[in-house]
C-alpha cells in the first residue's frame, strides 16, 4: 500500500453472527501483510469462551488472537480491550483490557428501558427511552485502544459483531457503527449466502441505519458462495442500483478451515471437530477421541490439534453410550465447572469415566475439566456453591480465588518440551500421582490447567503413543504432523481467498482515502 497514510483502517461488519466476519478480518490482515503492510487487527467487544493469553498476561478473544497470527504481529490486549465471558443466558464475565473486572447483567452492559413514570391521573407507564449501561461507558477506552493501534500500524481491520442494524443496541453500541463514525473508518459487510436471503440481508441491514451511518457503509462482501458466480451478477448490479454501493468480493465455500473463531462449533454436538484431517492413519488403527460437550464449554479449540492428526477422529458427546468407542475421552475447559459436574452425572457421563478410570481407559481433563476430575470443589467466586464434591478420578482439590491465573508457561512432559496458557479461578492442590505439567497423572487419567499443550508436535505425539498403548490400539502418530506449520497454511489460504476473489485495488482504496463520497441514503433508516 505504497504512499498510504499510517493508520489507516476499515471495519468488517456482517448481516449476522457467523457471516464470516472473522475469517474475512483475518485473511484481509494476511493479505495486506504479504504486501508488505504493517497491519493490526481490532474488535472493540468480543463475546466468547474461547480466549488467549497474550505474553503481557491479557486475557483477549481467540479470534483476535489468530487475526493477530495472519498479520504476523504479536497480540496484545489493544487488540481486544472488552472480552465477555457468559456465565450464564444472563449474566457475563466482564475482562477490560485482558483483565476480569466483575461480572454483569445483560441490561447492566447493554442498557435497557428508563424507570417507570406516573401521569397526573396516577397511571403508570413503562419506561420507553434506554437508559446506558456500561458499555456505553467503554466507547472512550476502545477508541483510545484503536488509536494507540493507528499511531504504530498502517492499517487496522477491526472486526464487528453481530449485526451493525441492532437497533435495539444503537444508542451504547462501542463495536460496530459505533467504533466506525468515532475512527470515521469505512465498512463492508459481509454476508453469508449459504443462509440464503443475501441481497435482502445486505438491503436491510443499510437501510436500518441512521444517515450519518449509512454515509460509512460503502459496500458489501458475499461469502460462502457455491456455483458459477456469473449467475451471482444480475443481484449485485441490481443491489448496487438500489443501494449505490458495491460489492467488493464473491468469496467462495472453502472446505477445512480450522480458524479459531468465537464460539460456534461449526458442528452439532455428535458431529466430527470442523473438517478432520482425511489422511490415513500411518499405523494399522484410528484413534477415536470423544470431547464431552460441557455446559459453557471454553477452549474447545485444544482438540484442534488432535483433529490434525492423521487417524485421529474427534468428535464431540452428550450420552454416557457414546464413550463405550473411544480410545481417549477429554473433558474441556468450561466456564462452570460446578454446572458442568451436574451435568456429567445427570447424563451418565460421570459414572461412564468412573468406569473407563477403573478399566485403565485414558481419560484427560483440561481446565474445568481438569477440576472436575478430582476430589472435592469450594467454590464461592463462579458458581458460590460452597463445597463440591468432584468425580474423585484424581487426588486434587481445588479452590475458587477471585483473582484470575492468567500466564503462558513452559515445561516438559513425557520427555518433550510443552508450551501453553491458563486462563482460571481455581487453585488445584496437588495430593498425589505423577506430575504431569501443572496437574498430576493416575494410571491412565490425566489432568492440566494448561490449554494449547497438544500444539507442541513432540509432546502431542508422545501423549498419542501413550493413549494407544492403555487403548491397545496399533496407531502411530505421524512422524513430521505440525500444527504451527498447519495453522499457517490455512490462514495464506485465507490471504488467498481476498486476494483471488475480492477487489483488492479498492480494499486498498477504502482503508487509504475512507468511504466513497455521496452515497445515498436508504430509507427508512434507524428509528
Amino acid at each position: 500500500m505504497s504512499g498510504a497514510k499510517r493508520g489507516g483502517g476499515l471495519l468488517v461488519a456482517g448481516t449476522t453472527s457467523d457471516a464470516g466476519k472473522s475469517v474475512v478480518t483475518a485473511g484481509i490482515c494476511r493479505w495486506l501483510v504479504r504486501q508488505g503492510v504493517k497491519v493490526a487487527p481490532f474488535k472493540a467487544q468480543n463475546m466468547s469462551l474461547n480466549s488467549f493469553v497474550t505474553l503481557e498476561g491479557a486475557e483477549i478473544g481467540r479470534a483476535q488472537a489468530m487475526q493477530a497470527q495472519a498479520a504476523r504481529v504479536e497480540p496484545t490486549a489493544l487488540m481486544n480491550p472488552v472480552l465477555l465471558k457468559p456465565g450464564s443466558d444472563r449474566s457475563s464475565q466482564v475482562v477490560l483490557l485482558g483483565k476480569p473486572v466483575g461480572e454483569m447483567s445483560a441490561r447492566g452492559f447493554f442498557g435497557g428501558p428508563g424507570p417507570a413514570t406516573q401521569s397526573p391521573s396516577g397511571a403508570v407507564s413503562p419506561g420507553n427511552a434506554l437508559h446506558g449501561g456500561r458499555r456505553e461507558q467503554l466507547l472512550g477506552v476502545v477508541t483510545d485502544c484503536l488509536e494507540q493501534l493507528r499511531g504504530t500500524y498502517d492499517a487496522v481491520i477491526c472486526e464487528g459483531a453481530g449485526s451493525p442494524a441492532e437497533i435495539n443496541l444503537r444508542r451504547t453500541d462501542i463495536v460496530n457503527m459505533g467504533i466506525a463514525r468515532a475512527a470515521r473508518f469505512p465498512v463492508v459487510v459481509v454476508g453469508d449466502i449459504d443462509r440464503g436471503g443475501v441481497f435482502a440481508s445486505f438491503f436491510g441491514t443499510t437501510a436500518l441505519l441512521s444517515p450519518q451511518d449509512q454515509e460509512l457503509i460503502a459496500g458489501y462482501m458475499v461469502n460462502k458462495f457455491r456455483g458459477d458466480v456469473s449467475l451471482l451478477e444480475p443481484g449485485m448490479e441490481m443491489l448496487r442500483g438500489l443501494t449505490g454501493r458495491a460489492t467488493y468480493g464473491v468469496l467462495p465455500f472453502q472446505h477445512g478451515l480450522g480458524i479459531d473463531e468465537e464460539d460456534g462449533l461449526r458442528v452439532s454436538l455428535r458431529g466430527a471437530v470442523r473438517e478432520s484431517v482425511v489422511a490415513p492413519p500411518v499405523g494399522e488403527d484410528v484413534l477415536r477421541v470423544a470431547v464431552c460437550a460441557v455446559p459453557l464449554m471454553s477452549n474447545f479449540t485444544d482438540v484442534d490439534a488432535l483433529a490434525a492428526e492423521p487417524g485421529v477422529v474427534v468428535r464431540f458427546v452428550d450420552r454416557a453410550e457414546e464413550l463405550a468407542d473411544a480410545d481417549l475421552v477429554v473433558v474441556p475447559g468450561t466456564r462452570g465447572t460446578v454446572k458442568a459436574l451436574a451435568w456429567l452425572r445427570e447424563r451418565g457421563l460421570a459414572d461412564a469415566l468412573a468406569r473407563r478410570a477403573a478399566e485403565g481407559r485414558p481419560v484427560l481433563g483440561i481446565c474445568g475439566g481438569f477440576q472436575a476430575l478430582g476430589e472435592r470443589i469450594s467454590d464461592e467466586v463462579e458458581s458460590r456453591a460452597g463445597e463440591v464434591e468432584a468425580l474423585g478420578l484424581l487426588p486434587v482439590r481445588v479452590r475458587f480465588e477471585r483473582e484470575k491465573t492468567l500466564a503462558r508457561p513452559s515445561g516438559t512432559a513425557l520427555g518433550e518440551a510443552v508450551t501453553g496458557y491458563e486462563i482460571h479461578h481455581g487453585v488445584a492442590e496437588v495430593l498425589g500421582g505423577e506430575p504431569f505439567l501443572d496437574g498430576c497423572r493416575v494410571g491412565s487419567v490425566w489432568g492440566t490447567h494448561w490449554h494449547g499443550s497438544l500444539e507442541s508436535d513432540g509432546f502431542r505425539r508422545a501423549f498419542l503413543r501413550e493413549v494407544a498403548a492403555a487403548a491397545g490400539r496399533r496407531f502411530v502418530p505421524a512422524p513430521d504432523t505440525s500444527f504451527a506449520a498447519l495453522r499457517e497454511e490455512q490462514l495464506d489460504l485465507l490471504g488467498d481467498l481476498i486476494e483471488q476473489h475480492a477487489d483488492t485495488d479498492a480494499l486498498l482504496k477504502l482503508i487509504d482515502g475512507g468511504a466513497p463520497a455521496g452515497l445515498p441514503f436508504l430509507p427508512p433508516g434507524a428509528p
